[in-house]
């Protein structure tokens, strides 16, 4: 699955989000994520995607950043594969 897809899916079935608003310069806050969305969301990126993100990394603001943020964790995932 791709991370947009799964940004998408998890807002339209969270928040009523339109899949066509879901795009890399909408704005999470925007779009009704709060803090404790982008946590749950964070954590469906976990568990979907097998990754792991750490509590340190800078949080992301827009569609685009959070899309940048798991891309970079999978392919951090794969190369150490």
């Amino acid at each position: 699955m791709q991370s947009t897809e799964l940004i998408r899916q998890f807002l339209h079935d969270r928040l009523g989000a339109a899949p066509e608003a879901v795009v890399p310069d909408a704005l999470l806050a925007d779009l009704g994520v709060d803090s404790l969305m982008l946590a749950e969301l964070m954590f469906e990126a976990e568990d979907r995607l097998g990754i792991s993100i750490d509590s340190s990394v800078a949080i992301p603001k827009s569609v685009g950043e959070m899309v940048k943020l798991i891309d970079s964790l999978r392919a951090a995932k794969a190369s150490a594969s």
